[in-house]
């Protein structure tokens, strides 16, 4: 063998080598599987050994459209008998009315969102459930000009949150609320003159939505989070909690009739766009 042919044999095991050391440090470096955890109105969401990825998860804070009792928007309860398995992998939420399960996987959670109709009335098709998906608030701060708990994940200026309109992955910069295109007409019915109970916090965007998901990326760039439900009503983000608001629509419901809605959680290092790529494999199959 000569000095070249040796030379080039070199390089290439070296080439070889120097990939299988870095493929061997990519996976070395894998980010853990989520684990949930105990939280004061529900339960958390944590990255084992990464704590500006926490996210909680309050399920539920608002009711729309006649949905567990009359008003287009009324107060749920965080006050609901809670488990989790010994194992953080796993949780529920029930109430006689409402269970919410919840699965760790290694990019969130997934959810399962069961309702029942227990009132006497039939709730109409654009009845939903409103969960808030936030990075907390610190025990202490003001209310109406509350602390986030996590930071890197509350978005103060409005420039890291997106809805998916019909051009896409689009900034959600204000409290406003965006509608499923396909209920806006329905939605629109039940308001006076296009006003409607809670307009005054969350007027209504010209700007529809066409899929269930909002999106979030952290402060410093390496994270990613979501919320996404199967069949949505509306998006809507930016109240006091620094909150990421998915409706999920749960009508319409006769008297004693339950309905069961899929949803998700997204937690993992990436970008908006992986984050809208992982939502369209698990939704739109």
């Amino acid at each position: 063998m000569n000095g070249i042919e040796q030379l080039r044999r070199w390089r290439l095991t070296g080439a070889w080598l120097g990939a299988w050391i870095f493929t061997a440090m990519i996976a070395g470096a894998a980010v853990p599987t989520p684990v949930l955890f105990e939280w004061e109105r529900g339960f958390g969401l944590r990255i084992p050994g990464e704590p500006e990825a926490d996210m909680f998860f309050w399920i539920y804070e608002w009711n729309m459209f006649d949905a567990m009792q009359p008003g287009q928007n009324t107060h749920g309860t965080y006050k609901l008998e809670r488990r989790i398995n010994p194992a953080a992998s796993e949780s529920e939420v029930t109430s006689a009315s409402l269970q919410l399960k919840m699965r760790a996987v290694a990019d969130g959670a997934e959810l399962e969102l069961r309702v029942t109709n227990r009132t006497d009335a039939t709730w109409p098709e654009v009845a939903g459930i409103l969960p808030c998906w936030n990075p907390g608030q610190q025990t202490g701060s003001h209310p109406s000009v509350p602390l986030p708990l996590n930071r890197n994940f509350s978005d103060p200026w409005r420039s890291r949150t997106f809805f998916v309109s019909s051009g896409g992955l689009t900034p959600l910069t204000s409290r406003a609320l965006h509608f499923n295109v396909a209920y806006r007409a329905a939605a629109e019915r039940r308001s006076d003159g296009g006003r409607f109970a809670f307009s005054q916090k969350w007027p209504t965007s010209g700007d529809d939505a066409v899929a269930g998901l909002l999106v979030r990326e952290s402060e410093d760039g390496r994270w990613v989070t979501g919320v996404a439900w199967a069949d949505f009503l509306s998006v809507q983000g930016h109240n006091p909690w620094s909150c990421l608001h998915a409706c999920a629509r749960i009508g319409a419901l006769k008297p004693d009739e339950s309905r069961t809605v899929r949803g998700r959680l997204y937690l993992f290092r990436g970008t908006k766009e992986d984050c809208l790529a992982r939502f369209e494999k698990d939704f739109r199959r």
